[in-house]
């Protein structure tokens, strides 16, 4: 049976043992987690020999013939890794060859196997996986309260890391895109002498982003600060900010205070942010919150095109919000 390994950030320790003589089994939609382990199998056989050959190679074009090219010894080494894609195209007169291959892979030859996720193809991987020389690493995108633990091992990765607040912090200022945190975590660790970064490191980097300032605005609103609100929505809007944005950030807050006063709590939020809501929804009654969300959804079809004038509409939208808080 197939040894499977899945983590949010797999796989960048492996070793030469690990992938020769081995299959790699490289699964899953999420193409940057998927890319680095394909990375990792391809430095573990440089470095177990500098000399090797690395070849690649689309599933659509191999046959038992192919892949026996790929794997034949050079000149210069015998040693190789042979990184077949797509492996969802490959031809079905050839997916017998290949696991027939991959049930006595040769001992100087790391197979390192990409299939993008999906239904085609896994006729070819149910026989796989069956194989115990084939060690399957899942590359599957990430859940909301997954995000986290990622940024958490990036900074391990670069020998820092990051309390909960700052993550989150991190993950709302950078997105959700895994490329664009790993990038900001190695920034962030290699900028700062700190070992232990926290919220006040992330802010310093992240702090100005506009998906960051957006949120200020919808807690200010919330809370009922009319004066911060005003202040940063007119920043916001003359630096260019989008106001259909922030309104959508205002919605977003909103509907998670909403939850909060009527007693749903959402496990994959940080007891940080728990907390932090549960301060935003002090003062709310259901009947107030529920009018909120609609003088929320009013400004929305104003911005959309029933308003001339965006900058009034959400001034409009802080008193009326404000007002129904106090009340």
């Amino acid at each position: 049976m197939a040894r499977t390994a899945s983590a949010p950030s797999p796989a960048s320790d492996l070793s030469a043992s690990d992938v020769l003589g081995r299959v790699t089994l490289v699964t899953g939609k999420e193409e940057f987690l998927g890319e680095r382990t394909v990375a990792a199998a391809k430095a573990a056989v440089k470095a177990f020999d500098p000399e090797a050959e690395v070849s690649e190679a689309g599933a659509a074009d191999l046959t038992l013939a192919t892949l026996g090219e790929l794997s034949a010894p050079s000149l210069f080494s015998s040693i190789r890794c042979v990184v077949v894609r797509n492996l969802e195209n490959l031809p079905d007169e050839s997916v017998a060859g290949l696991v027939d291959y991959a049930g006595m892979p040769s001992e100087e030859v790391a197979l390192v196997l990409v299939h993008g996720g999906g239904q085609k193809g896994s006729g070819t991987l149910a026989k796989l996986r069956k194989l115990p020389k084939v060690t399957e690493h899942k590359s599957v995108e990430l859940k909301a309260r997954e995000f986290g633990s990622f940024v958490k091992a990036e900074m391990r990765r670069h020998g820092a890391s990051i309390d909960e607040e700052g993550a989150d912090f991190l993950i709302l200022a950078v997105g959700q895109d895994l490329r664009a945190l790993s990038a900001a975590t190695s920034q962030l660790a290699n900028d700062n002498d700190a070992k232990r970064l926290g919220l006040e490191h992330v802010k310093q980097y992240f702090g100005g982003r506009a998906e960051v300032k957006n949120y200020v605005i919808a807690d200010a609103i919330i809370a009922g600060d009319r004066v911060k609100a005003l202040e940063e929505i007119r920043w916001a809007l003359d630096t260019g900010s989008s106001p259909v944005y922030v309104l959508s950030a205002v919605a977003g807050q909103l509907r998670t205070v909403a939850n909060h006063v009527a007693g749903i709590r959402d496990s994959g939020t940080p007891p940080w942010k728990q907390k932090s809501i549960a301060g935003l929804a002090r003062g709310w009654s259901r009947e107030g919150i529920g009018e909120a969300l609609r003088s929320v959804a009013r400004a929305d079809a104003d911005l959309k095109g029933a308003a001339s004038d965006p900058a009034y509409t959400l001034e409009r939208l802080v008193l009326t919000i404000a007002a129904l808080r106090q009340r």
